[in-house]
């Protein structure tokens, strides 16, 4: 079994201690900083009054980044499967010359 890694992640001026696989590591701190860029942007842009306020709207950006790729990969998945469904048929027709 892994030995875990005791960390420290700082988000919104405040620090979390985390045990994480060192695997993780890397990216829980770029994920650490991409949120605290994301807070500094909306503080800039609009008149915030609470950090909760920008950590949700960090998290509603986050989670509609997630759902976006996931629509775009099933369009695509519908696109391929259109491609293959047409090569399909003109093999078959090829195929029965």
């Amino acid at each position: 079994m892994s030995e875990k890694l005791k960390i420290k992640i700082s988000i919104a001026d405040r620090i979390y201690p985390l045990s994480v696989d060192e695997s993780q590591e890397e990216s829980l701190r770029k994920a650490s900083k991409k949120i605290d860029a994301m807070i500094k942007q909306f503080e800039q842009n609009y008149a915030v009054r609470d950090k909760q306020d920008v950590l949700a709207m960090c998290a509603l950006q986050f989670a509609t980044q997630i759902e976006q790729k996931q629509i775009d990969k099933g369009t695509l998945d519908d696109s391929t499967a259109q491609k293959l469904k047409k090569m399909n048929e003109i093999l078959g027709i090829f195929l029965e010359k």
